[in-house]
C-alpha cells in the first residue's frame, strides 16, 4: 500500500513538472518561430539537444547502455520511429509558427479521434457507443475552433493534423518497442533522437543551412543573439520534455498516458492564452472547451469500458463425456478438451 501511494505521488509530481516545461517549451517555441521562422532549424537544434545532453547525463544517471535489438527489428520498428518523430515534430513548430499554441494544442485534441481510427485500421478494435459518442464534442469543438480562430491558417491546419497523426502513432509502437525489447524509455528516446539527427542532417543543410547562408543575410547583432538564446533554450526545455514524457509514458498505461497528455494540454492551452495573450473571442474559447471537454469523455469512455471487459462474468462450464476425451464448453460458445496430459484449446 506505501509502495503504491509513493508511486502515485512519484507520477503526480512528474507529471506537474511536464506540464509546466511543456508550457514553457511551447511558450518559448511560439517566440523564437515567430522571430526566427525555420521549423526545420528549430528541430534539428532539439534532436541535436537530445544526441548532445543525453549521452553524458543519462550515463551519469545510471541509465543502463545495452540494447539488445535485431537488426531486423531494428529497421522495422526504431527507423520509422525517428522518421516519425523528426516529421511529427516539424509539422508541429510549422503549425505553432502559423497559428497560436492555444489553436494548435486544440487541433491536436483529436488525438482520440486518430487512436480510435487507427485501432481500426491495425488492430481490428471496435469500440463502444459511448467511446464515439464522446468523439462527437471533440470534433465539434474543434471546428468551432477553427471558424471562430482570428489567426486561421490552413497550413497551420493541416500541421497540426499531421504532428497528431503521427504522435498518435508514435506513442502506439513506442510502448510496443519499450514492450518488446525492455530497453529503457530514457535510452530509447536518446536512440531515436541520434538516429532522427543523423538521418535528416543532409536534408537540413540542403534546405535551411543554404538558405541561412545566402539567402537570409543573417548577421551577428543583438537580435541574432537573442535567437541564439531562444534556440538554445528551446532545446533544453524540449529535451526536458522529451525525458519527462517517455519517463510518464513508461510508469503508466497507455489509457492512463492519454489522459495525463491530455491534462497537458488543458494547461499548455491556458498558459499560453496567460502568457503570450493572443487574441481570442468567446465562441474560440467554447471551441477549445468543448473539444478538451471531449477528450476527457473520450478518456472515461474507454475506462469505463475497460472497466466492464475486466468485470465481465464467466458463465459456468459444463462437460461431457466420449469415449477418449472430455470436452467442456462454456456460454461464449468456446470450448476445449482434455486427451491424457495434453490440453489444447480451440
Amino acid at each position: 500500500m506505501v509502495l503504491a501511494s509513493r508511486e502515485v505521488v512519484s507520477v503526480a509530481l512528474l507529471c506537474c513538472v511536464w506540464y509546466v516545461v511543456s508550457s514553457g517549451s511551447n511558450v518559448v517555441g511560439k517566440t523564437l518561430l515567430n522571430q526566427f521562422p525555420y521549423p526545420m532549424t528549430v528541430t534539428m537544434v532539439q534532436l541535436l539537444s537530445i544526441a548532445v545532453y543525453s549521452g553524458p547525463f543519462f550515463n551519469l544517471w545510471g541509465v543502463r547502455r545495452f540494447v539488445d535489438i535485431s537488426w531486423p527489428y531494428y529497421f522495422k520498428y526504431i527507423v520509422p520511429l525517428a522518421l516519425g518523430k523528426f516529421v511529427g515534430s516539424v509539422f508541429t513548430h510549422v503549425s505553432l509558427w502559423k497559428v497560436p499554441v492555444s489553436y494548435t494544442h486544440t487541433i491536436k485534441a483529436t488525438m482520440p479521434l486518430f487512436s480510435v481510427i487507427l485501432s481500426r485500421i491495425i488492430l481490428g478494435e471496435k469500440q463502444c457507443l459511448k467511446v464515439y459518442l464522446s468523439l462527437v464534442p471533440i470534433i465539434a469543438g474543434v471546428a468551432i475552433a477553427s471558424f471562430t480562430e482570428i489567426s486561421f491558417d490552413v497550413i497551420g491546419l493541416m500541421s497540426a493534423l499531421a504532428a497528431t497523426l503521427q504522435h498518435t502513432l508514435q506513442n502506439i509502437f513506442s510502448k510496443k518497442v519499450l514492450h518488446d525489447t525492455g530497453v529503457h524509455h530514457l535510452r530509447l528516446l536518446h536512440i531515436l533522437g541520434r538516429l532522427a539527427l543523423m538521418m535528416f542532417l543532409p536534408v537540413w543543410l540542403y534546405f535551411d543551412f543554404w538558405h541561412l547562408v545566402t539567402v537570409s543575410n543573417f548577421k551577428m547583432n543583438n537580435e541574432s543573439y537573442k535567437v541564439l538564446g531562444l534556440l538554445f533554450t528551446d532545446g533544453i526545455l524540449s529535451w526536458l520534455q522529451n525525458i519527462l514524457a517517455f519517463s510518464v509514458m513508461s510508469m503508466v498505461t497507455s489509457l492512463t498516458y492519454a489522459v495525463a497528455s491530455s491534462s497537458k494540454r488543458i494547461f499548455v492551452v491556458a498558459a499560453s492564452l496567460f502568457v503570450i495573450g493572443n487574441p481570442v473571442t468567446i465562441n474560440n474559447v467554447c471551441g477549445m472547451a468543448l473539444a478538451l471537454f471531449g477528450v476527457i469523455a473520450y478518456n472515461k469512455a474507454k475506462y469505463d469500458a475497460r472497466r466492464t471487459d475486466q468485470k465481465r462474468v464467466i458463465l459456468p462450464m459444463t462437460y461431457q463425456h466420449t469415449n477418449n476425451s472430455t470436452f467442456w464448453q462454456n456460454g461464449t460458445g468456446n470450448s476445449s478438451y482434455v486427451n491424457g496430459n495434453k490440453s489444447l484449446f480451440v
